[in-house]
């Protein structure tokens, strides 16, 4: 039976990046799409490479967009793309256009997870970031790691400190041994709450 060549070169290049030769398994897949251009699985990888091993963004975005360009609704293209992408603000643009097409086709906990995490980061839309957070736990509402973000934004974000306290116990109680967390939890409950758990007042009124 043939070997199917695509294949193999992704094998040889995963080889190569376990090996430690990240710019050799780029190689091995830029020859390989030289003479098959079109052949998304080994661009996948190249840009995976490109992103996480050669540290090289612009190079991956590069290949990502090459994807979408051939195939638009490829949901693993764009996923990788919004990942890797909304690390940076100078591909907002692009990043806003590839989350369009994902809401669009997916409506998950991991979609609305990463959407709420670029809108904090990136577009400073706090309130935006809130409501797709929410979305994911609709969703997923065990997931520890929608949960973490969801605090960190409640806290230094939005600023509501009963809410953020509500997360920090449910992440507490699914976590009882992380150190920080108590931490965190020990330092809200100092500077927001009285001694009786309740919110303390300001001079401005309920902190929110």
């Amino acid at each position: 039976m043939n070997s199917d060549p695509a294949y193999e070169a992704v094998k040889k290049a995963k080889r190569q990046v376990e090996g430690g030769n990240p710019r050799g398994a780029a190689q091995t897949l830029e020859d390989y799409l030289a003479t098959d251009p079109h052949n998304i699985r080994p661009r996948m990888e190249l840009a995976r490479i490109a992103v996480y091993d050669l540290k090289d963004l612009e190079y991956g975005a590069m290949q990502l967009e090459a994807i979408l360009d051939l195939d638009p609704d490829n949901a693993d293209a764009l996923k990788a793309a919004v990942t890797a992408m909304s690390k940076d603000k100078k591909y907002n643009k692009k990043t806003d256009e590839y989350f369009g097409r994902l809401l669009e086709k997916e409506q998950s906990a991991e979609v609305f997870n990463l959407y709420a995490k670029y809108l904090r980061r990136q577009k400073g839309d706090f309130a935006g970031a809130g409501e797709y957070y929410r979305k994911a736990l609709a969703l997923s509402p065990g997931d520890p790691d929608i949960h973490r973000n969801y605090a960190v934004l409640l806290l230094n974000d939005l600023k509501d400190y009963e809410k953020a306290r509500e997360e920090l116990e449910y992440l507490m109680a699914v976590s009882p041994g992380d150190a920080n967390l108590r931490k965190n939890y020990d330092r809200l409950m100092k500077q927001k709450f009285d001694k009786n758990g309740n919110l303390k007042k300001s001079r401005f009124g309920m902190f929110r």
